[in-house]
Parts: structure tokens; C-alpha cells; sequence
């Protein structure tokens, strides 16, 4: 009995050795060595050695003078990698494309060949008129309550917003409380369809966006303001923009460019996605710079085949690139020359 007790205990203490102790300590001494860089994460550091990202994980670009990446369905977080779980016929997938398309596509034929639509869709917002009835704003809420709920608790300044909104307008809001008995202090976001309904019969041809100020002491403020023109009146309406002109002949855009990957952590675009955004980037770092936008405009694109890659050696998929790598390299070749510009 004891023997077979201690053939029990002594293969318990070898088995957890082997797999808990020596197999962990082989591969790590393994991977610090031979691969040290990919063990530590493939992160990328700036000049005074702080990581500022990790190539094999995409983050977000906004600024004109960066490359963009591929959407995301969870925000970029590494810790929530993964796809929606939204179909084809989710209106909410449709309008995540819709607004990544709005300010980026262009007229494909035509007198405007080339030329982005995104003004015209401002044209024809500002005139208030969709499916011959005024109120853009109030439609858009009204068919689609799920958006104008998700942009009231998108911002705390836009919940901030309706709050205003809902002191300066207590009998519409009583009313709505009447009709609604079951929500008596009703939140912001509740109040989403009676605040843009209400906001479109004040503001014709606007809607409420985040407006960057300077203040006195330097500093830039953002305040929620009716506007009628900019990236959300070309984003948020280009869905309905499109319904009205079905026959506009546009652009075809690469696929990535408003589809996101299944981990929603892409860090690669395709060339081809870099090449749409090239014009763009090129006229803000020929702007930041003050250099001609043709030359900027060539060293972007030696800057793009110099971080450019293609899965197993271009046998299999496209030409990629990296877009955090290609974005720091465009800030360490550009920024200096905007220093010395200034």
C-alpha cells in the first residue's frame, strides 16, 4: 500500500516538474533568446525607448496626416479581440459602413470625376429635405432610434447636451413622461427621439457636433454646437444621401477600408487601401511642412513600398503594410521637416 503511494507521489512531483516547471522554463529561455522581440510582444518604441504600440496589434489613427487602419468591432481593444455579431440585413452594420464611406468615397464618372462627394452631401443635408419631407435630423431618429440612442451615450458631452436641452424644454419632456408613465426620470438617452425630433424643428439643416474653440488660456475646448457642415453631417447621412441619389455613379473603395477583420486587431491594411489615402495625407503633411504636394506625395509612396510586405514571400494574398510602422516612419521623416518650416 505505502509503496504504491509513493510510485503516486513521486509521479505527481515528476509530472508537475516536467509541466509546470521545466517545460515553461525551456520555452521561455527559448524565446528571451532566440526570439526575443516577438516574445516581448513586437513592440515598437519611440526615441526615448518608450513602447508606444505593438506591430501585430492595429490602433486608431484619426489625424489627417496618418494612415487609417481597418475598422474595428471592439474598439481596438486587445483585451476584447473579436468580430459583431452583426449580419448582413443589421441596419447597424450597413450604417458603420455608410459612415466610413462618407467622407472618403468620390465620384467615380462624370463632370465631378475624382472629387469627393462628402460636399454634397452637406449641400443636401442643409436643405433640410429628405423623401420630400423636411427634417432630416427627426427621420433619421425616428427610423433608426438605436443610433440616435447610441450618439446620446456616446460622448458624456452629448449627454450633457440633452441634459441642457431637456431643462430648457420641461413641457415636452413632461409630456413625454405622460405618455410613459413607466419612466418617470427618464436618462438623456431615453430621450434621444423627443431631443433630435425637437432639435430638427429648431435647427433646420444642422445637427449637434463636437466644435473644437481656442480659449484664452491657449488650451482648445470642445463644445457641442448645431452644425451644418463636416465629417459627422458626411458620415452620419451618407446612407440617406445615397437612398436619394441611387444613381450617383461612385467609386468602388477597397474592402478594408470599411470592413473590419474577425479580430477587429488588424494591424496591415493593402496597398491598395494605402493607396486611396495617399492624397489625403499627402495634402496635410505638404500643408504641416509647407513643401510641394508632389513631392511630399513621392516620398509617402517610397516611405509605403519601404514598409511594405506580402505574406509568405507574395505567394499567397497581396502586397500589405504595416500602419503603425509606415505612420511612425511618416512622423519621423515629416515632423522634423515641419519644425524647421515653422
Amino acid at each position: 500500500m505505502l509503496s504504491h503511494l509513493r510510485s503516486n507521489l513521486l509521479l505527481l512531483v515528476l509530472t508537475v516538474a516536467v509541466c509546470c516547471v521545466l517545460y515553461p522554463g525551456v520555452l521561455l529561455v527559448i524565446g528571451q533568446t532566440a526570439f526575443h522581440n516577438k516574445a516581448e510582444g513586437s513592440l515598437l518604441y519611440d526615441k526615448e525607448g518608450k513602447p508606444i504600440g505593438s506591430r501585430l496589434i492595429a490602433q486608431p489613427f484619426t489625424g489627417a496626416h496618418y494612415f487609417q487602419p481597418r475598422p474595428s468591432a471592439v474598439s481596438y481593444n486587445a483585451a476584447g479581440s473579436g468580430a459583431s455579431n452583426w449580419g448582413a440585413n443589421n441596419y447597424l452594420l450597413r450604417d458603420r459602413v455608410a459612415r466610413a464611406l462618407g467622407p472618403i468615397v468620390k465620384y467615380a464618372s462624370g463632370p465631378q470625376k475624382g472629387q469627393p462627394v462628402g460636399p454634397d452631401v452637406e449641400n443636401w443635408f442643409q436643405n433640410d429635405q429628405f423623401a420630400g419631407s423636411p427634417g432630416i435630423v427627426a427621420q433619421w431618429a425616428a427610423a433608426h432610434p438605436t443610433l440616435a440612442t447610441n450618439w446620446v451615450k456616446a460622448d458624456p458631452q452629448n449627454g450633457a447636451f440633452v441634459t441642457t436641452w431637456q431643462g430648457a424644454h420641461s413641457d415636452e419632456v413632461a409630456q413625454w413622461i405622460k405618455n410613459n408613465s413607466a419612466t418617470p426620470e427618464p436618462k438623456p438617452e431615453e430621450l434621444a427621439g423627443l431631443f433630435f425630433a425637437s432639435f430638427s424643428k429648431e435647427n433646420p439643416g444642422k445637427f449637434p457636433s463636437g466644435v473644437e474653440h481656442a480659449t484664452e488660456g491657449g488650451q482648445v475646448e470642445k463644445v457641442i454646437e448645431p452644425v451644418s457642415e463636416g465629417s459627422d453631417i458626411q458620415s452620419i447621412f451618407f446612407d440617406m444621401w445615397r437612398q436619394e441619389h441611387a444613381s450617383a455613379d461612385l467609386e468602388p473603395v477597397p474592402a478594408d477600408m470599411v470592413m473590419a477583420s474577425g479580430s477587429g486587431l488588424d494591424p496591415h491594411i493593402t496597398m491598395k487601401n494605402a493607396r486611396y489615402q495617399i492624397d489625403r495625407v499627402a495634402a496635410a503633411w505638404a500643408a504641416e511642412t509647407k513643401g510641394d504636394v508632389a513631392a511630399v506625395r513621392k516620398r509617402i509612396e517610397e516611405l509605403l513600398r519601404k514598409h511594405s510586405e506580402s505574406p509568405l514571400g507574395g505567394l499567397v494574398g497581396v502586397e500589405i503594410v504595416n500602419v503603425l510602422e509606415v505612420n511612425l516612419a511618416l512622423r519621423a521623416h515629416f515632423a522634423a521637416n515641419a519644425d524647421g518650416a515653422k
